[in-house]
């Protein structure tokens, strides 16, 4: 058996504890507990005073010159929840009501890190029922779902300042997808679809540009979209790549002229496979990976009349691929490793994925609380991304700047 070293504890810790014990005598754990409860107390009152000190700038009973008029206008009580249940503070106040407390903020109620707790469950996707009910189990005191409510409410102008942040001058990539979500409007519960843009800029770093909710699509609703984006500061994107929504083409080009819209090219297998046995699909993926993977245009082509022929008995599946060849076309304008970023939504579906996990509860009430919802997953998205970059990016940005549609674009910006 192996022997455990006794730990090293800081002498003085240790003769506070002793002290403790000395004057509150507790003979079980509750007992303790209750002991470090009544020393709250005189511990953030303290600090509150130390705090009135630095503001006023002389000690409490200085009889000697003072720099301001401002005096001590004595206490206000304040109920504060702990860690160890509630307790009552005296506050100092002073006559200019100028001063702003640090440590426990005038409005503050709560010091136990509860509201951080309540903001993580609530991005996890928790209900308002579930937070109250596990805040009670862990903590021994009950927060109605008003207050919930009211904590989450915190981040609102965190979420409105972000929704219309300065954006950056220049994306090389925008990624467009949809989630739908059912609000409740009155006695009746509505599907919306909500929209996310994501963004690579040309340091190939990933950026959430924001969210929207709306009933429809079409070319007015997303110029007002890309007008909004260009209000923010963006003045130019080279690639936008969406799952055919309506009316995008046409709002984009409207604000950004130059801008390549590309379908997503799985979205268009998963539109054809529809038409397709499943028996065939793995034949029938495997010769449209021919054409789309293809190194060149030159050899997509033939593979794609290969591919039509192939599978005419399927004329809906073959339908969705020469409505959209345009589309293959365009991808061997560019080199590998840009067309490669270009055919696929898969990094923005994986955001909204990751929204999926967390709205899977049901209806929301308001389009408040869905939004503090995807705005918490988006800052938690964003800081796995802060230390990261897109893989391969030097290659992409060496083959954009070889393409002279681009170069003079990303040396205005990138420098």
């Amino acid at each position: 058996m192996m022997n455990m070293a006794r730990q090293k504890r800081d002498p003085k810790t240790v003769a506070l504890a002793q002290e403790i014990i000395k004057q509150f005598n507790p003979q079980t754990a509750e007992d303790a507990d209750e002991a470090l409860k009544e020393l709250f107390g005189p511990i953030f009152e303290g600090l509150l005073q130390g705090e009135m000190e630095h503001h006023l700038g002389y000690k409490s009973n200085d009889k000697g010159f003072k720099r301001t008029e401002n005096r001590r206008n004595g206490y206000g009580n304040k109920k504060i929840h702990t860690t160890k249940g509630d307790i009552s503070i005296d506050v100092p106040r002073d006559r200019d009501a100028s001063f702003e407390p640090k440590l426990i903020q005038k409005r503050q109620k709560d010091v136990s890190g509860i509201e951080d707790k309540v903001l993580a469950m609530y991005a996890r996707g928790m209900s308002q029922r579930d937070i109250s009910k596990t805040i009670e189990d862990i903590y021994g005191f009950e927060i109605s779902h008003e207050m919930v409510s009211e904590i989450t409410d915190i981040i609102l102008p965190e979420l409105q300042e972000w929704q219309n942040r300065t954006l950056q001058k220049c994306y090389a990539f925008l990624f467009v997808d949809c989630m739908y979500v059912t609000l409740r409007n009155g006695y009746e519960a509505k599907e919306y679809a909500v929209y996310t843009i994501l963004g690579y800029d040309l340091n190939g770093h990933k950026e959430i540009l924001g969210l929207w909710l709306n009933e429809s699509e079409s070319k007015n609703y997303w110029m007002q979209i890309f007008d909004e984006l260009k209000s923010r500061g963006m003045e130019d994107v080279f690639f936008i790549s969406m799952d055919g929504v309506s009316g995008l083409e046409e709002g984009a080009k409207s604000i950004f002229p130059k801008v390549v819209v590309q379908r997503c090219i799985v979205h268009l297998i998963r539109n054809s496979i529809k038409y397709v046995p499943s028996k065939d699909y793995k034949k029938f993926t495997q010769d449209l990976k021919k054409v789309y993977g293809a190194p060149s245009l030159k050899a997509a082509n033939p593979s794609f009349d290969i591919f039509c022929r192939t599978w005419e008995q399927y004329p809906g599946a073959v339908d969705v691929w020469k409505r959209n060849y345009k589309f293959v076309e365009q991808l061997f304008d560019y080199g590998s490793a840009i067309r490669k970023i270009m055919y696929t939504t898969n990094a923005i579906e994986s955001i909204n994925s990751s929204f999926r996990k967390v709205t899977k509860k049901g209806t929301f009430p308001n389009e408040n609380a869905l939004f503090k919802l995807l705005y918490l997953r988006c800052k938690e998205l964003e800081r796995k991304w802060e230390d990261g970059h897109i893989q391969n990016w030097s290659m992409v940005l060496n083959q954009l700047m070889m393409n002279e549609l681009f170069t003079s674009r990303i040396e205005k910006y990138l420098k």
